[in-house]
């Protein structure tokens, strides 16, 4: 009798990692980046250089090497302050991105992959600097 609960058991237990593994990957960006404010964000590298974008929709960050790009995206890590994305953009490359949001203005975005055959990899600070001007 104790060996068919310890089946059951086990069999719970994958059965429950299998379908959490599912819904890992399930949706197309991450939960945190809807408490960031939308507008002018200007990304700091850590050389000191900057890079300014007008954020209106928060995923954009995800996949920013292949922005307005056709891409797949694969939800790894879903919390609340941040996540990470794989994603897939066919014919132009692919890339893997974590996002910590910090406050609605402030996040660090780390990302690299390929792009048009060649690599990439930033890591961003990134915080809110108005509205878009464009």
């Amino acid at each position: 009798m104790n060996i068919f609960r310890t089946l059951f058991a086990s069999g719970a237990l994958i059965a429950a990692m299998v379908t959490g593994y599912a819904a890992a990957g399930q949706g197309n960006g991450l939960t945190a980046l809807a408490g960031i404010e939308r507008g002018e964000w200007t990304l700091r590298a850590p050389d000191g250089s900057t890079r300014a974008i007008c954020v209106t929709d928060p995923q954009m960050l995800l996949t920013l090497e292949h922005r307005g790009a056709s891409c797949t995206r694969f939800v790894v890590e879903n919390g609340a302050n941040g996540g990470r994305i794989t994603y897939d953009c066919p014919g132009i490359g692919k890339g893997d991105t974590r996002i910590t949001v910090e406050t609605p203005r402030l996040i660090r975005l780390e990302t690299q992959g390929i792009s048009r055959g060649l690599p990439f990899t930033y890591e961003y600070e990134g915080r809110r600097t108005g509205s878009c001007t464009r």
